[in-house]
């Protein structure tokens, strides 16, 4: 009995590729085991945003083809599983007496220390029992653990709080943790008050088996069209930012001059401050702020007005204060030179239009042979180049999807965007952008990092920092001057109308349409910076960030305020700082700021808001006006959202 032979499959076009695909992804797996300098889409260092408990995710391959074109070969399974990304630190690590964490751990180990009955009753005595041992970075005077605490339930420190308003979903989205890069903070000078104890405080040392102090990282992200944009920011740009710094070869700011050395012992003189030293001086910065009388800030106060109708006027947002200069950093000239000219050829390539004579701020793109640069790099270009990046990365990643408005490009196959198996656009975290459909919406963006010179936290009392930000959009941050009480604002608003935008956007757009409400706008978006809004690109939407780089000195400011256009577009920035200063925590701040800005809405639009506590926090409401100087103007609105005619005037 003979077995009939069934209709040979025919080889086609599509089980080619699979083949192929699946050879060269194996031979670039293995060269990527041997050769340092790979592709940055498939660097075991990127690191995507997962909720894990100890921040790392499980491992996966990059791709996995369809096993009915294509077979996965044992090397490619291997190597693939070898790569393994960190998740996003959404805690960080500090150090804790002994005493919060067990307050009987000196006691011995069988159990209490008293004895019964009462009559053998004995004083507790502590040379029972070993303190913890301390961290060999961290002198003190007092023992110290090692703790890991989730930024989130850190409620005296920091505090986010969102509402979708009146709208059907909310579009906005944030983030907060610390990052993996070098520090870039100015270094502090020596302490007045050094230490007696015979170990030298190496924790301020960049050079130290310990690393640099952590970098702190808030994000707010303001979608419009859609979740896709602001949820790609959030989970993917701090990783833009961690890869920009390892191209770049940024080095540490605090690291010591070659030959000079440090040395422990008796003999040795200590001329880094330490944590003792940090908490001595406290007390003191606090005590030294000049503060200001309600007098003699009044007149800086911008405070709304009502006018003869009743009537509050529009808030008119001040622009940035002047940051500090940008400040040249530590890094390989040659390879951010090629970077950054490979990025803006790329732009060009593209996307074309607006970026043809592309020349983003604190780049250095001659073209001489072996230049001298112009613009210092540092940080800002770092910062600059990471934001660029994830804007055409995930503009390039939606123009090759399909556009359901486009019957003939919806007919294409699913795999369109992908060459040999391979995406062409993979961000840090490894996943893909977006989904099957073109998203041609956008988000802003308004980003802030915080690095320490020392071991003590940016919230202490007496410790400085540098604060860098990075903005496109209406999204706002402010920070609250301790002595006088005024908000600072850090961000400008990028909208058609203000000089700077219409100025650089004229040469592109003829003219800017203006919408029923006065407003102008370009190809409809009320924004002239964004990520994303794949339409209005070559007219010169881009996320050209706006940096600013702050020097915070100790208590100079009580805390820093991240908020999106819900919650701007609705108080003044003075308002804002005055509803945080009657909270009693950072958390409770935000609460506050975003369940006022709703009630008092015009248009009910999505809400977010960040606190986060600086060294000031403590004295918050003495400065200048306190809480008192919007608080008028605060009850006439509250009064007005209430009022059931407010819909009629």
């Amino acid at each position: 009995m003979s077995l009939r032979r069934g209709t040979p499959k025919r080889w086609s076009l599509k089980d080619t590729y699979g083949f192929i695909a699946s050879f060269c992804e194996a031979q670039t797996q293995a060269h990527a085991t041997t050769n340092s300098t790979a592709c940055r889409s498939v660097q075991p260092s990127a690191r995507g945003f997962h909720h894990q408990p100890h921040g790392r995710r499980s491992r996966s391959k990059d791709y996995d083809p369809d096993p009915t074109t294509a077979t996965t070969s044992p090397t490619t399974s291997q190597s693939s599983l070898q790569t393994m990304r960190r998740g996003f630190h959404t805690y960080f690590v500090t150090h804790l007496p002994s005493s919060s964490l067990h307050p009987d751990s000196r006691a011995p180990p069988p159990g209490p220390h008293h004895h019964l009955p009462r009559s053998e009753a004995a004083p507790h005595s502590t040379a029972l029992s070993a303190a913890p041992v301390a961290p060999p970075h961290l002198p003190s005077t007092r023992d110290l653990t090692v703790v890991r605490i989730p930024l989130r339930s850190a409620k005296h420190h920091f505090g986010a709080t969102d509402s979708r308003g009146s709208r059907p979903y909310n579009e906005d989205a944030n983030q907060a943790g610390t990052i993996d890069m070098p520090a870039f903070a100015k270094r502090a000078p020596i302490s007045l008050v050094r230490s007696a104890m015979k170990k030298s405080g190496e924790g301020t040392s960049a050079d130290s088996p310990y690393g640099d102090p952590q970098i702190f990282y808030f994000g707010v992200f303001d979608g419009h069209g859609g979740t896709q944009c602001s949820d790609f920011l959030r989970d993917e740009l701090h990783g833009y930012i961690e890869e920009a710094a390892a191209e770049f070869g940024l080095k540490s700011s605090l690291r010591r001059k070659v030959g000079a050395k440090i040395t422990s012992g008796s003999g040795g003189d200590t001329s880094i401050p330490s944590i003792t030293d940090v908490e001595k001086g406290s007390r003191r910065e606090l005590g030294n702020l000049d503060m200001k009388g309600p007098g003699e800030v009044r007149a800086e106060s911008e405070i709304p007005q009502i006018n003869k109708h009743g009537a509050i006027s529009e808030i008119e947002h001040s622009d940035a204060v002047k940051g500090t200069p940008p400040t040249p950093a530590k890094i390989s000239q040659n390879q951010a030179l090629k970077l950054q000219r490979d990025l803006v050829h790329e732009y060009k390539s593209t996307i074309g239009g607006y970026f043809r004579r592309f020349n983003p701020p604190h780049f250095n793109i001659s073209q001489y042979v072996d230049p001298v640069p112009d613009t210092p790099i540092g940080v800002e270009t770092i910062l600059t180049y990471a934001f660029l990046r994830a804007d055409l990365d995930f503009v390039t990643a939606q123009a090759q999807k399909q556009d359901p408005d486009d019957p003939y490009v919806s007919d294409a196959a699913v795999n369109t965007d992908e060459i040999l198996g391979k995406p062409h656009h993979v961000p840090p975290s490894g996943h893909g952008i977006g989904g099957r459909i073109r998203f041609k919406g956008g988000s802003t963006a308004s980003v802030a990092l915080i690095s320490t010179p020392t071991p003590a936290p940016f919230w202490h009392p007496a410790a400085s920092s540098t604060l860098l930000i990075g903005h496109v959009g209406d999204t706002r941050i402010l920070l609250c001057e301790t002595a006088t009480g005024l908000a600072k604002p850090l961000t400008s608003d990028h909208h058609p109308s203000t000089p700077g935008e219409s100025h650089r956007l004229r040469r592109f757009a003829a003219s800017f349409v203006t919408d029923s409400f006065g407003e102008e706008r370009i190809q409809g978006l009320a924004n002239s910076r964004s990520f994303g809004d794949i339409g209005s690109k070559r007219l010169g939407v881009s996320a050209e960030p706006e940096i600013t780089r702050v020097d915070l000195g100790p208590a100079e400011y009580s805390f820093l305020v991240l908020m999106s256009d819900g919650v701007s577009g609705t108080l003044s920035d003075q308002e804002i700082v005055d509803v945080v200063k009657e909270a009693k925590t950072p958390e409770q701040g935000s609460k506050d700021v975003v369940a006022f800005a709703t009630e008092v809405s015009n248009n009910g639009d999505n809400a977010t808001c960040l606190v986060v506590r600086l060294g000031g926090w403590e004295r918050r409401s003495e400065g200048g006006l306190g809480s008192l100087g919007t608080k008028e103007m605060r009850d006439y609105r509250r009064s007005e959202a209430l009022d059931p005619r407010r819909g009629r005037r």
